[in-house]
């Protein structure tokens, strides 16, 4: 599927989604008609029961996203419900998406990354929030760094707008890995497949525990009940999965 702003590739065969951001004449920079869009694209794929995992990126080698599109009319923008990107504050989804981030990831861009669950970069990715520079307030992605990197580093990039590179990104474990521009794709799909080989309804329950227990005191957080653990125990991937350790082979997956 083609859209105007965004391009959404469903690769079934994969159970992998590829969502574009495609405005690279302005750095992909977000205006309410592409979040409409990826707004969209998120709750489709989050109904898809053949979709499990989601790899974002930005087209073109300049940027990730650059966050607001400050030249757009109706600024300032409306995000709706889900945030910037359609994405940053959909807490219940609890699919892996995967950030390709390939150039500036600057503002709402950043949140956008940091919304994903891994990231891989390229070696030319920048990450930076420069809202305090240009008379905003980073309030919401002081929220999200915090809950990411080192407490100096991440007021350092809020008080003064400085981007950090893709190294220092990986040192500071804002990325996963760092790549040559022309392998980032490939190393998403590669980290991807990683995914898909478990349990779909595992990692998922994985992601609602570990994003639901965040915060809580550690007895608290082991004692919570948490809905997709009820569901991976009573699935029959689960009962896949003894088979195919018993039997020595690969388990066939079926996401129920």
């Amino acid at each position: 599927m083609s859209d105007s702003f965004v391009i959404y590739e469903k690769r079934s065969d994969e159970h992998l989604a590829v969502v574009t951001m495609n405005r690279p004449e302005v750095m992909n920079a977000l205006h309410p008609p592409a979040t409409d869009e990826l707004t969209a694209i998120w709750d489709d794929f989050a109904a898809d029961p053949e979709m499990w995992v989601a790899i974002l990126t930005g087209a073109g080698d300049r940027a990730f996203t650059v966050g607001d599109d400050l030249k757009h009319a109706s600024s300032p923008p409306s995000f709706g419900a889900a945030g910037w990107g359609g994405l940053v504050t959909r807490f219940e989804l609890w699919k892996p998406v995967i950030a390709a981030v390939n150039g500036w990831a600057l503002g709402g861009g950043l949140e956008i990354a940091l919304a994903c669950d891994l990231a891989i970069a390229s070696e030319g990715a920048r990450f930076g929030c420069p809202e305090a520079r240009i008379g905003g307030s980073p309030s919401k992605v002081a929220q999200q760094l915090l809950r990411h990197l080192p407490r100096k580093v991440a007021l350092a990039m809020l008080y003064t707008g400085q981007p950090i590179g893709a190294q220092e990104a990986y040192r500071v474990g804002l990325v996963n890995e760092v790549v040559p521009a022309d392998q980032l794709l490939p190393a998403a799909e590669r980290w991807a497949r990683e995914v898909t080989a478990s349990a779909p309804l595992g990692v998922q329950a994985a992601k609602e525990a570990a994003f639901r227990g965040d915060g809580l005191p550690l007895e608290a957080a082991m004692r919570q009940a948490y809905p997709g653990n009820l569901r991976v125990r009573d699935s029959a991937d689960s009962r896949e999965g003894r088979r195919a350790f018993a039997e020595k082979r690969p388990p066939r997956w079926e996401g129920r």
